[in-house]
């Protein structure tokens, strides 16, 4: 199956053409047929002579209804340009054909119909004209009469031949599947239709809700009246949900594959059209099938910064149009470059952002995203649409920019070495501290960020190698070392370290310097205490008790006990059941 839709001025013969093409009725509505005019979109379907079915999307072409012609071709990749032999071009011809440009839209087929009304000839060079100026170039163009059936046949074999010319759907990329109506059956519950653009539908699917995220069910799918169990893009497509009231998809939501769309009301985008200047400061942003209004911010000559007055799902890359409601006109086309924009709060911002703008086209880009962006997680990018395979995580799903990571490097080792000098007696700066002062967003960060001669240890980052007491507590350590030089296991009380100015801090700066062994609490001794005690212990008979060892040490028990069990758990003394020891 491929989608095309219609476009044209009113009365020019769209939905006469689609139903003589189909055999069915497009207009949906009574109020349509009774005044032979369409209102809302029609939908109609036929098979070709190449067995291939071709699905219309009619659109309404009088001006009062541009937003509904613009739900309907909003997702569709082709377009047939209607134009009446007895009207020729007329003003809605031109502006669905902007609209048909600023989408993007570059298949279709030139069409004029009521050939048995007027010559069709200056209506064809006309259009074509028109339509070669825009992105769908020289097209194919077919004269016809629906009353007569002049041109049919050859209407139908050129679809074909634009069937054959439209890429290849990608059907494994996420849903976005954008609703153009909503109802209820009755024992079925909510059923939605919409043009499905990308990826593919099974029936017991889990979507999301543009609108809040919320999962629905798919309970049932139908395309082309027909029931199916699957269905893949292009395709027109009806869904039966569960779990979801119709009121909460109205025309313009949108249902999506979880996780893989970042909702934004915030998007910076180039314009193609009017320019940027002129364009009111209030417009309503037509994308898929939703109709939003937006305030536009001018950034540059064709820059600008859209805030939306609702989130939509949009991805680098979406086309849309920008309509000023108030001229009822076409303003132009958008772009859509960045959906997670920047701030613009600082003095200065917006014009390095007109700056940056001017160097992107729309095309997602891994690398540029990453330059721009420094870090970025892995999901973030998908939701945004820029792919990130061939990028190594530098932490847990983070990417990051390599020059951005080198300056942070940099960055961290100059932060460890201040802080080491600020807080002399810590055993360095704690992680979160230097998540805070390099403004990451994640400890993991800080703590891949780490190399020689940085050390991570126990929360914080330190200098390997680096463990220089300062000046107070060197002499503080000498002094004890002097008191410990006759008695080396008479390990000072709590009095004499607070006279000699070591406290808990600064016991604990020179432990960690290799400095002080501490046996525990505030029971400190030199570092070569545990070897000297194995020596003198040695020489008693074996096995030996506590208080043996307590006056071969010539200490007290508070430091006989604790170190008698760093011993034991060196290997260097076993315990045994009734509380002996021996060495070795």
């Amino acid at each position: 199956m491929w989608v095309v839709a219609t476009a044209g001025h009113v009365d020019h013969g769209k939905s006469t053409l689609v139903r003589a093409v189909t055999g069915m009725e497009p207009d949906r509505w009574a109020e349509e047929r009774r005044r032979g005019m369409t209102i809302d979109l029609g939908f109609a379907w036929t098979t070709l002579p190449s067995g291939g079915t071709v699905a219309f999307v009619d659109v309404p072409g009088h001006e009062r209804f541009v937003p509904n012609m613009l739900a309907g071709v909003g997702p569709v990749p082709a377009a047939v340009v209607v134009v009446a032999a007895d009207g020729g071009w007329m003003p809605q011809s031109a502006e669905h054909l902007a609209a048909l440009h600023a989408l993007g839209v570059s298949h279709g087929l030139l069409v004029v119909t009521r050939a048995d009304l007027a010559d069709p000839g200056p209506a064809l060079r006309r259009a074509r004209a028109e339509l070669a100026a825009t992105g769908l170039g020289a097209v194919e163009a077919v004269a016809v009469s629906a009353v007569t059936g002049a041109g049919l046949p050859e209407l139908r074999a050129a679809l074909d031949r634009l069937g054959a010319r439209l890429p290849p759907p990608v059907v494994d990329a996420p849903v976005r599947l954008w609703v153009d109506r909503s109802f209820t059956v009755r024992g079925s519950g909510t059923v939605v239709t919409g043009t499905l653009g990308a990826g593919r539908l099974r029936v017991g699917d889990t979507l999301a809700l543009a609108d809040g995220g919320e999962p629905v069910r798919v309970r049932g799918l139908h395309a082309l009246g027909v029931a199916r169990d699957e269905v893949t893009a292009v395709a027109r497509v009806a869904v039966n949900l569960r779990g979801v009231s119709r009121e909460r998809l109205a025309r313009g939501a949108a249902l999506l594959t979880p996780g893989r769309f970042h909702r934004t009301d915030l998007v910076d985008v180039r314009v193609a059209g009017d320019p940027v200047a002129d364009l009111p400061a209030s417009v309503m942003l037509h994308v898929g099938a939703a109709a939003v209004p937006a305030r536009v911010r001018p950034l540059g000559v064709d820059t600008a910064r859209l805030r939306l007055a609702r989130a939509l799902p949009l991805l680098v890359g979406d086309r849309a149009v920008l309509r000023d409601p108030g001229r009822r006109h076409v303003a132009g086309g958008v772009r859509v470059l960045d959906v997670d924009p920047p701030p613009l709060a600082r003095r200065g911002a917006a014009a390095a952002r007109t700056v940056v703008l001017t160097g992107l086209d729309g095309r997602p880009d891994l690398a540029g995203e990453l330059r721009r962006r420094g870090l970025v997680r892995v999901a973030a990018l998908t939701r945004m649409g820029v792919d990130p395979a061939g990028v190594r995580p530098v932490a847990a799903d983070w990417l990051a920019d390599p020059g951005h990571w080198r300056r942070l490097r940099s960055a961290l080792a100059a932060e460890v070495t201040r802080y080491v000098r600020e807080h002399p007696l810590e055993p360095g700066a704690p992680v979160e501290v230097l998540r805070q002062r390099l403004d990451l967003p994640d400890r993991v960060l800080v703590e891949a960020l780490v190399a020689a001669p940085l050390r991570l240890a126990a929360g914080r980052v330190g200098v390997a190698g680096a463990a220089v007491l300062p000046e107070p507590v060197a002499r503080a350590v000498a002094r004890l070392r002097a008191d410990l030089v006759d008695r080396p296991f008479r390990a000072p009380e709590a009095e004499r370290l607070t006279e000699l100015g070591l406290g808990p801090r600064e016991i604990a700066a020179a432990v960690r310097a290799g400095a002080l062994l501490r046996l525990a609490g505030s029971v400190v001794l030199l570092p070569g205490a545990v070897d000297e005690a194995a020596r003198v212990l040695a020489a008693l008979p074996q096995p030996f008790t506590l208080s043996a060892a307590r006056q071969a040490l010539d200490t007290t028990r508070r430091v006989a006990v604790p170190l008698l069990e760093v011993l034991d758990g060196r290997g260097v003394t076993r315990r045994h059941p009734d509380d002996t020891r021996s060495v070795g």
